[in-house]
């Protein structure tokens, strides 16, 4: 997505606020969520990766790693051009992944500790390079200020539960209730209008860093086989997040819907499959000391 795009969805969103706002209060209802929806804008700008890496628990890889996941991450950012991002762990068992930050210069990137026990060396290498390709096309920036306005917009629906909206103009009773079904259904297409698209190219770009679409292909299968049955009970707490995961780590709940942010796995697998098949002579860009079979059984966490 160009910045014309980016610029042009930002707009929409604080459209939909500004007009969320003047429903439960008139114009002064509006005015206010002009100024808080510019609030969140600069706040998710400066403070994306630490407001994410907080709600999921996520502890920075200290300079004692000895399963090389900084090396790791390090090498294929220098297959990417980028700079080192900070690398993080989130303590769940389900196996997942998400980068965030507002610029590649100011990035992370969060595994699980049960991606790190379920993926073999070669797919973790895929899912992060995945990873890394969000950081490059900034992706991470808008994700980040989507799920904040997204969780903002839910917020206003569930505060016009208690206050009815605007009593004496409208909308009245029956227009809260829309209201409160509609913004959050307004939230999750909006998310999936960003996060379906920015998906392929992740992948697309991910299997070129790494030079092995396979690698992620098999990794992805892998993951949601293991999202589809084990909770995460951080990203369940702030639904508004699943989009930025390499895959839609909900599912424990019926709202989850709402947030189903994600293309088909078994699309985007055929499509890197595609890929590798088109491109048969496509050689690893892993350094050798980053390759070779992980023993299931040893202990990555």
């Amino acid at each position: 997505m160009g910045y014309a795009k980016t610029a042009a969805l930002m707009a929409a969103m604080t459209a939909l606020f500004m007009g969320i706002g003047y429903l439960l209060g008139g114009s002064g209802g509006m005015f206010f969520a002009l100024i808080m929806a510019a609030g969140m804008n600069a706040f998710s700008w400066w403070n994306s990766d630490k407001m994410v890496l907080r709600m999921h628990n996520a502890r920075p890889v200290s300079g004692n790693d000895p399963h090389g996941l900084v090396r790791m991450v390090a090498d294929l950012a220098d297959n990417a051009g980028l700079p080192m991002p900070a690398v993080y762990v989130i303590d769940t068992p389900q196996p997942n992944a998400f980068a965030t930050g507002r610029n590649p210069d100011n990035a992370a990137v969060a595994v699980t500790t049960g991606l790190m026990r379920s993926l073999s060396r070669e797919e973790l290498a895929g899912v992060i390079a995945h990873e890394l390709a969000h950081i490059r096309n900034h992706d991470t920036a808008i994700m980040t200020v989507t799920a904040t306005f997204a969780g903002a917009i839910t917020m206003l629906a569930n505060f016009a539960l208690f206050f009815g909206g605007r009593r004496d103009e409208g909308p009245g009773i029956v227009g809260t209730l829309a209201l409160m079904l509609l913004a959050p259904l307004a939230a999750g297409l909006v998310q999936m209008a960003i996060s379906r698209t920015r998906e392929y190219a992740a992948d697309k770009a991910g299997a070129e860093i790494c030079g092995q679409p396979n690698w992620l292909a098999d990794a992805l299968e892998r993951i949601q086989a293991g999202a589809s049955r084990i909770d995460n009970d951080a990203a369940e707490r702030n639904p508004a997040t699943a989009h930025m995961f390499i895959i839609n780590p909900l599912h424990a709940h019926a709202r989850d819907n709402l947030f189903a942010t994600h293309p088909s796995t078994a699309n985007r697998v055929a499509a890197l499959r595609q890929m590798a098949g088109a491109n048969p002579t496509v050689r690893s860009r892993i350094p050798v000391h980053a390759r070779g079979q992980k023993p299931r059984s040893g202990p990555w966490d």
